[in-house]
């Protein structure tokens, strides 16, 4: 058990009701509406210019990594918008330079990554849990950022996020984890054991940030205790430090369609789909 249980407010909009900055949801989705329209206009040009955009998300346990990303690539061609979230290294790739399996997952011209965690594990959760010894940690801060330096100077625009819960928040999005059905493959037992640990994490991350916050490649946090206003301000900085050009929209007419002809519909013995709703 993660605390005691407090009972759930009806709704979606919990969170934002607690800090007393309720966002209504036709608000939330007309915003949103419009934001990824601008992402559309942004894939547009990645596509034509041959840009290489890279994101990072990190950020603690339920911070909305996951929910941010989904909005993000909501609307967009999975062709140009790519999602990577690597597993647990096999014994190869524990073999392997720290950052070579994620090196293979670096945008070529025309693509946008984003990294569902990334790297920086090295510098939290495997510092955190022993992961790695603290000997491997320093190496990994020394040199992140001469590698991050030759991302940036091959091209790759690189945007890195922290998204930062307050811990009550926390301890609240875990309990919903616990009875929810579609949420119960969120709760491992990692999460269990990072729980206790706040303030581990808190050290991590700081060192972190003095280590990794470059000029070329800075660290943006985003306070995301209120999840709508957190994914809208994402979405709008990432397009803020991108030079995209405005999506003109399309001036065209649909064709006339060819007659039927000869056409008509085969009575053919294929399995159709119940339609019990």
């Amino acid at each position: 058990m993660v605390g005691k249980k407090k009972k759930k407010s009806k709704g979606s909009d919990t969170e934002d009701e607690r800090a007393g900055k309720k966002m209504p949801r036709k608000k939330y989705e007309a915003e949103m509406e419009v934001l990824q329209g601008e992402l559309v206009a942004m894939q547009e040009w990645v596509k034509a210019t041959g840009a290489k955009i890279c994101i990072v998300f990190e950020g603690r346990d339920t911070a909305g990594k996951g929910g941010t990303i989904k909005r993000i690539v909501e609307r967009v061609s999975p062709r140009v918008f790519r999602v990577v979230a690597l597993p647990t290294p096999t014994e190869r790739e524990k073999s392997q330079m720290y950052l070579q399996r994620y090196m293979s997952h670096f945008p070529a011209a025309g693509e946008v990554v984003i990294f569902d965690r990334s790297w920086y594990n090295r510098a939290g959760v495997e510092r955190v849990m022993n992961f790695c010894t603290p000997e491997q940690t320093q190496r990994f801060l020394d040199m992140t950022p001469m590698v991050e330096k030759a991302m940036v100077d091959s091209g790759i625009i690189l945007l890195k996020y922290w998204l930062e819960v307050s811990a009550d928040e926390q301890t609240r999005r875990l309990e919903s984890r616990m009875d929810d059905p579609r949420k119960t493959w969120k709760l491992s037992p990692m999460d269990l054991k990072s729980y206790k640990r706040w303030y581990d994490y808190s050290r991590a991350r700081d060192a972190m940030f003095e280590a990794t916050d470059t000029a070329w490649a800075p660290w943006y946090i985003a306070h995301n205790d209120i999840k709508k206003r957190g994914r809208l301000n994402v979405i709008s900085h990432i397009l803020s430090q991108v030079p995209y050009e405005p999506y003109p929209g399309l001036d065209v007419e649909l064709p006339k369609r060819q007659k039927a002809g000869d056409y008509t519909e085969p009575a053919l013995s294929v399995r159709h789909i119940p339609t019990p709703f």
